[in-house]
């Protein structure tokens, strides 16, 4: 008696969806392509950056919402224009025979609200990165820009697009405890807890590192370095109180350097009034020497590195929102993270044990901590060493790999 050979498993179908792809998926969407137990494809917007081993396919909006649409639910339409222009992707997908098994997407911007109608038998994996609240999160956080009545009522009417997107999914991954509890408690078994992670083997302390200065200037490990990243400089991260404690910090540390990095547009907020963008704003208001206080818009990622590892305190403050990956890129490269002592900062940073947290709006107490962490170099050692170790344990990105891996394969061929 023969037996009949066992027939091959055809590769599982993934298809990752990000308006700026890839985004949050860089990692995992790069590791899959790279396996061929995986047919890897990617939508993304018109512009997008894309991957190098990833075939990503772009859409492009017809128009925008409109200016007649009352602004309590411009958002709501503009997801419907953005699910609508990755509807007609999904579909020409489909006439080509390509139906995923599994669909792994960021659909803040509404991309995927219409993706059951192409693909209703696809797994959906959400990225719920956020859900608004009206008070305990950013809005009405910072006193100097309060919210009036309206500008809640607006912020209310984004969550529409929110509990559209956790109705539509098997599953939602969020990447913080804190930025899963913001979501209502009716959806929370839905989400699970994976952090994208950061890549330690890249990011990581080197002693031989250096950094030089558009003057020429070079920086090296040991000296009395201060940075500040940020992807645009912006109250929403803090800078008008990081600036706000440059004259202390340069008057106590003579022989200092100040590093910031990042943009001049907005990411989250709206732009100064009287002022083209924020520094500009804070750089009329605070005095500082120019010549020790160095600007570099927005740096390769090489060189950002280069900056994190030869800094002697990184300065990370935020409203309580979203965690940017410069923390944890920071925290891995062995920097003394001076944080704010908001949320979800705290669910990283333990106080005097792998890094140091201030109250966000004390521009003393900021200075002073800079001010200590400068001067008493080995004293913080110890805190650098368990920021390593603590980005290692719970930040790696095999971890998120793993994790994203667990709820694709859970998919059914």
């Amino acid at each position: 008696m023969t037996s009949t050979p066992a027939q091959p498993t055809r590769a599982r179908r993934v298809l990752f969806v990000h308006q700026n792809f890839p985004g949050q998926f860089k990692r995992i969407a790069a590791h899959l392509a790279r396996d061929p137990a995986y047919e890897v494809l990617a939508i993304g917007k018109e512009g997008c950056p894309g991957l190098p081993d990833v075939r990503t396919l772009t859409y492009k909006l017809h128009r925008v919402q409109a200016k007649e649409t009352h602004h309590y639910a411009r958002p709501f339409e503009s997801g419907i224009l953005h699910g609508q222009a990755c509807l007609r992707v999904l579909l020409a997908l489909k006439e080509k025979g390509f139906v995923p098994d599994v669909i792994v997407a960021h659909p803040g911007w509404g991309d995927t609200m219409f993706v059951r109608e192409a693909f209703p038998d696809a797994r959906l994996v959400h990225f719920s990165e956020f859900y608004y609240h009206t008070d305990h999160a950013d809005v009405g956080f910072d006193p100097e820009f309060p919210t009036d009545i309206d500008g809640r009522a607006r912020v209310r009417a984004k969550n529409a697009l929110q509990l559209l997107n956790l109705e539509a999914c098997d599953v939602a991954v969020a990447p913080t405890r804190w930025q899963k509890s913001l979501h209502p408690q009716p959806y929370q078994d839905k989400i699970t807890l994976i952090h994208e992670g950061v890549d330690t083997a890249y990011l990581c302390p080197n002693p031989a590192a250096s950094f030089t200065l558009p003057n020429g200037k070079v920086l090296r490990p040991g000296d009395p370095v201060l940075t500040y990243v940020s992807r645009n400089l912006e109250p929403y991260r803090g800078f008008h109180i990081f600036m706000r404690a440059l004259p202390a910090i340069l008057a106590d540390n003579p022989g200092c350097d100040i590093v910031l990095a990042g943009g001049d547009g907005v990411s989250y907020g709206a732009r100064p009034a009287g002022a083209g963008n924020w520094r500009e704003k804070m750089l009329a208001e605070v005095a500082i020497d120019a010549s020790r206080v160095h600007f570099l818009d927005r740096i390769p990622f090489a060189r950002y590195r280069e900056l994190l590892q030869v800094s002697a305190a990184h300065v990370y403050l935020t409203y309580p929102f979203v965690l940017s990956w410069s923390m944890l890129e920071a925290m891995a490269c062995g920097c003394l993270v001076i944080g704010s002592d908001t949320a979800p900062v705290t669910e990283v940073i333990r106080d005097g044990e792998n890094g140091l947290l201030v109250d966000f709006f004390d521009t003393a107490a900021l200075a002073a901590s800079v001010s200590r962490a400068l001067r008493e170099r080995e004293r913080w050692m110890p805190l650098r060493v368990r920021a390593v170790e603590s980005v290692k344990a719970g930040y790696a990105v095999e971890a998120g790999i793993a994790g994203y891996r667990r709820l694709i394969d859970a998919a059914t061929l």
